[in-house]
C-alpha cells in the first residue's frame, strides 16, 4: 500500500553510528510504531494512516530493513534498544507501540527511559520457561545458506506457528512453491519498500532477541510506565502465556482481548482499524 503525501522520510544515527530510517505522518503528541518479525514500516501503513489522524505518528524500519543501515556484527537486543532510543530522543515522542518481537525491544527500551510513560504491547512473544517455539532455527539457518528463501519462510512459519491457520494444515511441498511464487509477486519495486525475499533472512535476529529476552519477565515489575496489552483470539497460546504473565507482572497494566483477529492484527492484511481504535482510546486518554 502506498503512504500518504504527506508521509515524510526522515533518519537519525543509533549510538554505534547505525542509520535507523523512520516514516513521520500527522500532527499532534509523538507515537512511534515498532513492527515485528519479517515486516518493515510499510506493512504499518494504514495503521500509521489511521492514527496520524491524532498523532503525530514515527514508524521506523528496524535495523537490517529499508530505510536503516545493517544488523551489525555485533547484533543484540541492547542494540535496538539503542535504536529506539535515539530515535525517542530525537523525536520527543513519549508513547511507543510495539508488534511482536518489537513489542520485546519495545520493553526493554522502557525500562531505560522513562520518557515513554504511555506503552502499548502487542503479543510480545516473551518466552517463559521455553514456551515461544525456537528449535527450528538451526534448519532455517541452513536453507538460507543455501539460497532456499521460500522453504526457510515455511520453516519459520511453522516453526513459530503465531496464529495456527494455514500454515499449520497445509504439508510443507505444497506451501514452498506457493510461497515462493508470492514472494516474488509482491512488492512494486518501491526503492524505500522491502521485498519478502530480502525480510525472509531477518527473521534468525528476531529469534535472537526472543532467546535474549526469554525469562525475563519479573524485570518489567519496575516499569513505572502505564502499559495496554494487546492480543487477538486466534493467536497462539504461547502469545496469550505471555500477555498473561506480564499482566500479572507489570505494576499499570490493562489487557484487551480483540475478537476474531490474529497475530498479524496490526499490519495492513490484518486488522489495522481495529486495532487503531484500541491505540487512540490508551494514548488519547489524558
Amino acid at each position: 500500500m502506498k503512504d500518504s503525501p504527506r508521509t515524510v522520510r526522515e533518519q537519525v544515527r543509533s549510538a554505534d553510528g547505525t542509520v535507523i530510517g523512520y516514516r513521520r505522518s500527522g500532527h499532534g503528541p509523538g507515537l512511534i510504531l515498532v513492527h515485528g518479525a519479517m515486516l518493515a514500516s510499510q506493512h504499518f501503513t494504514k495503521l500509521a494512516a489511521a492514527l496520524s489522524t491524532s498523532f503525530t505518528v514515527y514508524v521506523p524500519d528496524r535495523r537490517g530493513r529499508g530505510l536503516s543501515g545493517p544488523h551489525g556484527a555485533d547484533f543484540s537486543v541492547e542494540r535496538e534498544v539503542e535504536d529506539l532510543q535515539a530515535l525517542v530522543t530525537a523525536t520527543g515522542a513519549s508513547q511507543i507501540f510495539g508488534l511482536s518481537a518489537g513489542a520485546l525491544v519495545t520493553l526493554r527500551t522502557a525500562l531505560v527511559m522513562p520518557a515513554l510513560d504511555r506503552i502499548a504491547l502487542y503479543e510480545p512473544p516473551l518466552s517463559i520457561g521455553g514456551s515461544v517455539p525456537t528449535d527450528w532455527l538451526a534448519r532455517f539457518d541452513r536453507e538460507i545458506a543455501a539460497g532456499r528463501s521460500a522453504s526457510a519462510l515455511v520453516t519459520g512459519m511453522k516453526g513459530l506457528d503465531a496464529e495456527p491457520s494455514l500454515f499449520t494444515r497445509v504439508p510443507r511441498f505444497a506451501l514452498v512453491p506457493l510461497l515462493a511464487i508470492g514472494a516474488r509477486l509482491q512488492g512494486d519495486g518501491s526503492p524505500d519498500e522491502v521485498p519478502v525475499e530480502a525480510l525472509i533472512p531477518t527473521l534468525r535476529f528476531d529469534v535472537q532477541v526472543i532467546r535474549e529476552t526469554a525469562d525475563t519477565v519479573m524485570d518489567y515489575a519496575a516499569l513505572d510506565a502505564r502499559v495496554l496489552l494487546l492480543g487477538g483470539t486466534k493467536s497462539a497460546a504461547y502469545l496469550r502465556l505471555a500477555l498473561r504473565k506480564l499482566s500479572e507482572v507489570l505494576p499499570h497494566a490493562r489487557s484487551i482481548d480483540l475478537p476474531g483477529v490474529g497475530h498479524s492484527g496490526p499490519e495492513d492484511d490484518g486488522a489495522p482499524l481495529v486495532v487503531a481504535q484500541a491505540l487512540r482510546e490508551f494514548f488519547g486518554a489524558r
